[in-house]
């Protein structure tokens, strides 16, 4: 029972910064249909079930060729999140009308956004690393649907929102993306 509620607590820490960029997605995209937002959530959750793994895996396997990586982790987010946010703000800021499918959050940045929001979930594979490989999938397969649900909540919650600062929902996303992205930085310096 402890693991499992360790693996809970463990899954809303990291989903955090996933739950903000979903929240952002809804703010930009207020019509969003329902398999949209499975499809925005399922893939924060799909990366950060994924990324404890590949965590697990490399320090079952290449763990010296993996440290020397773990410091340009916290950058890899940085960079993906301020070019998203970067991008977010110039649309916002531009004068240009969006049409409903131009709001819309493409596969690559969507791709992009996961891997960003979840490349802290990477290390986690060194917490988890005594676990057998049944107890890994486990802890991460609960990381992924804690991750989902939550970041189901915020794309909800951003579509909400959304409709009612739908002129201004972009800038904001955008200047979200890039405080995540600030916080991943200082965070790994700090």
């Amino acid at each position: 029972m402890h693991f499992i509620l360790d693996s809970i607590l463990l899954g809303i820490g990291l989903a955090m910064d996933a739950f903000s960029v979903s929240l952002a997605n809804g703010l930009k995209e207020p019509h969003m249909a329902k398999k949209r937002m499975f499809t925005i959530a399922g893939t924060f959750g799909l990366f950060q079930f994924v990324m404890p793994m590949i965590g697990w895996i490399c320090v079952h396997t290449i763990v010296q060729l993996f440290s020397s990586f773990q410091v340009m982790v916290p950058w890899i987010g940085f960079i993906l999140l301020m070019y998203i946010g970067g991008g977010m703000l110039k649309e916002g800021f531009s004068k240009k009308e969006e049409t409903d499918a131009e709001k819309e959050v493409s596969s690559g940045k969507l791709f992009i956004q996961g891997l960003a929001t979840s490349i802290d979930a990477l290390s986690v594979g060194f917490t988890i690393a005594e676990y057998g490989v049944g107890s890994a999938l486990l802890a991460s397969f609960l990381i992924g649907i804690v991750t989902l649900a939550i970041c189901a909540a915020g794309v909800q919650l951003g579509k909400k929102f959304g409709l009612k600062l739908a002129d201004k929902a972009t800038i904001f996303g955008g200047f979200l993306l890039i405080a995540i992205g600030i916080k991943i930085l200082l965070s790994s310096i700090l």
